[in-house]
């Protein structure tokens, strides 16, 4: 009885408390929180997957830069580390063609502006041929900062160019050697690919970019596109049509012509240097020139291997038959006996470029100065990374210079490092790029660089 008294007491007391005005506000707070929580949750899921979103875009927007240092301390070390150095190359040239190549973002600065063949252009700092062959991502690597852009070699007809692999990387050195061999679409099919940018360009653009200034197949101001020609390996040795078919094809879809007789991958193609037959073939696509009607200039490409007496008869021919520029230098086959990496690696066939290179193709560019002066614009390529080398070849004589091995070593953002030590370098001193081209020759004392 008692025990069933105070089980009935309990169940009193509990419903008592059940009703209490706390808890009967408490059980309301707590059926409000779930209720406001649950409505609550799409909101916080959408605000993570926006927060991501906006995230991995600000993420992208670093990654398109430049001069971002992702470039440099990671990616390229990850693609030098893991990738193929002919499928890292492939596989640049495809996202540059697809437009997702990091750009420079900032304008050039006006200390770096210069001329070549009458014509302005934004900065002296070009990209040479071998890297974009087929003429597959022009544009893209102009938004990388290039002010020239030359595509090819390209041969008359598509060949396959030396079986794989053909290219290899010497880390310790800075270098690469490689033995392409021209593997080249052929004419038709980089012609055609340069009038569909045209006409895609006019479709997207109804007024032209270079409209303000004169006109030019670039189709951007401040930057010149160059065509290279290279000639097939099944030619005769000796024969100069190949280049006269190119420059017939050619001379009206480019802004300059390359003349390329010094790669080292095509068997004979350097004995096209030797001064009678240089005279030879330079007339003869200078004529060729002229009989299209096209003022288009054109530039023969030489080697770093040539002796100063060599370098002296193809200034003076050059200068004999109208030729408008040349181009020192090309990959060389020496193999300096001060390189470091594997045997197995410097002993590969081919054309060695990049840091060993610099010290050869600066003396050629010095010795040709010596030759023609102001007279020719000089091109200066061979182991160009950093603004010291593109200053010493500008200092040594050459107007404008070309890079592509330090590209493929460093990345994208070698191009924006270039251009930004020159442009302290002449603001820091009031200078301009023209005042240092041809210093050296010109006994100018100019005040060192300092990095």
């Amino acid at each position: 009885m008692f025990a069933s008294t105070a089980s009935a007491s309990a169940s009193l007391a509990r419903r008592a408390a059940l009703r209490s005005p706390s808890l009967v506000a408490a059980r309301r707070t707590l059926s409000s929180d779930s209720t406001a929580a649950a409505a609550a949750a799409p909101w916080v899921a959408g605000a993570k997957t926006a927060a991501g979103v906006v995230g991995l875009g600000l993420f992208a927007v670093y990654a398109m830069d430049s001069r971002a240092g992702l470039h440099k301390l990671v990616t390229m070390p990850l693609v030098r580390a893991c990738i193929d150095p002919e499928v890292s190359h492939t596989l640049s040239v495809r996202l540059a063609k697809w437009g997702l190549a990091p750009r420079d973002r900032q304008p050039d600065d006006k200390a770096l502006e210069t001329t070549l063949w009458g014509k302005r252009i934004a900065n002296p700092v070009g990209l040479a041929a071998g890297f974009d062959k087929h003429a597959e991502c022009i544009d893209g690597m102009m938004d990388m900062g290039f002010a020239t852009v030359e595509i090819g070699s390209v041969t008359p007809k598509p060949q396959p160019g030396n079986p794989k692999p053909r290219v290899f990387r010497l880390p310790e050195d800075g270098a690469v050697i490689n033995r392409y061999g021209f593997n080249s679409d052929g004419h038709q099919i980089v012609l055609q690919r340069l009038q569909q940018r045209v006409r895609s360009h006019r479709f997207h653009h109804s007024d032209d970019a270079a409209a303000t200034e004169e006109p030019r197949k670039s189709l951007c101001a401040g930057r010149l596109l160059g065509v290279n020609l290279g000639k097939n390996k099944s030619s005769a040795a000796e024969s100069h049509d190949d280049y006269v078919r190119g420059v017939r094809l050619f001379a009206r879809e480019a802004d300059y012509l390359v003349v390329n007789v010094s790669s080292p991958n095509t068997p004979g193609l350097r004995a096209l240097q030797r001064r009678s037959v240089l005279r030879e073939l330079m007339q003869a696509v200078v004529d060729e020139r002229n009989a299209t009607g096209a003022k288009t200039p054109i530039c023969v490409k030489i080697a770093p291997d040539m002796t100063d007496a060599e370098l002296a008869d193809v200034a003076a021919v050059a200068l004999e038959t109208g030729i408008d520029g040349l181009i020192v230098s090309n990959t060389t086959v020496q193999r300096p006996a001060h390189l470091k990496s594997e045997p197995d690696l410097v002993n590969q066939a081919g054309g060695l470029s990049g840091a060993p290179v610099f010290p050869l193709g600066l003396r050629a560019v010095a010795a040709v100065r010596r030759e023609v002066g102001d007279k020719l614009p000089i091109i200066g390529c061979g182991g160009i990374r950093t603004a010291r080398e593109a200053l010493a070849y500008a200092r040594a004589g050459a107007k404008t210079v070309q890079l592509y091995t330090g590209l493929a070593l460093d990345g994208p953002g070698v191009v924006a490092d270039v251009k930004d030590g020159v442009a302290r370098y002449l603001n820091t001193h009031g200078l301009v790029w023209d005042d240092v081209v041809g210093a050296d020759a010109r006994g100018v004392k100019l005040p060192e660089y300092r990095d």
